[in-house]
């Protein structure tokens, strides 16, 4: 059995080396202020997450992303940011189609509840934000229901890299490794700012577990 201790030196080493990759990045990138649009939407496209849980974090970042949208049509609004109506709803879907592709139902389910978190993470970070400091509050209401209709197409496209990865995710000390130069990577390129870096730590939380059905 591979103890706790192995795996949290394997993430230190891990973390040093995505530090020094990320020194190569130019400032700019690595500044901790909120994210320019046009610069996450670039890096979105170009899926610029490193290793090969690249893909699965370029996935999860935009769906952070898309959490900044929901806020926006939230804010100012009735509309609360805790739904437990529309999380069952998810959640039930998430196990259907989990037990479909052969992915274990409950720890895929747990997963999908940590992007859950994490998206509530960045819309309560951002309604304290906007709320302190009303000059950068957002100025249109994006519509809620077309939003949902991008946060199901996500919910596909990260079953379908959930089933690609099994086998990667399988091996513990392996995925802790991707994981951290992934989502590490994928924050610095993505000009991640300090919420959005918390919420991703909350939305990889589950990702090294075994999810085979």
């Amino acid at each position: 059995m591979i103890s706790k201790s192995t795996v949290a030196r394997c993430v230190a080493v891990t973390t040093l080396i995505v530090g020094a990759t990320a020194a190569t990045v130019p400032q700019a990138l690595a500044a901790d202020e909120p994210m320019n649009a046009e610069v996450s939407n670039t890096a979105v496209e170009a899926g610029k997450s490193l290793g090969r849980l690249g893909p699965l974090a370029d996935l999860v970042i935009t769906r952070l992303k898309v959490s900044d949208d929901v806020a926006a049509s939230k804010f100012g609004t009735d509309s609360p940011i805790d739904d437990p109506a529309r999380e069952q709803q998810v959640l039930e879907q998430v196990r259907k189609q989990a037990s479909a592709l052969g992915l274990d139902p409950i720890s895929t389910t747990a997963f999908f509840q940590d992007q859950i978190t994490a998206s509530k993470v960045v819309q309560k970070g951002l309604f304290a934000r906007w709320a302190a400091h009303p000059d950068e509050a957002p100025t249109t209401r994006p519509d809620l229901g077309q939003i949902r209709t991008k946060l199901d197409q996500l919910t596909t496209d990260l079953l379908s890299e959930l089933k690609t990865t099994v086998p990667l995710r399988n091996k513990r000390i392996t995925c802790t490794i991707e994981l951290v130069v992934a989502a590490g990577s994928g924050a610095v390129f993505d000009n991640l700012d300090t919420l959005h870096r918390q919420a991703l730590n909350v939305a990889v939380h589950s990702a090294c577990t075994n999810l085979v059905g």
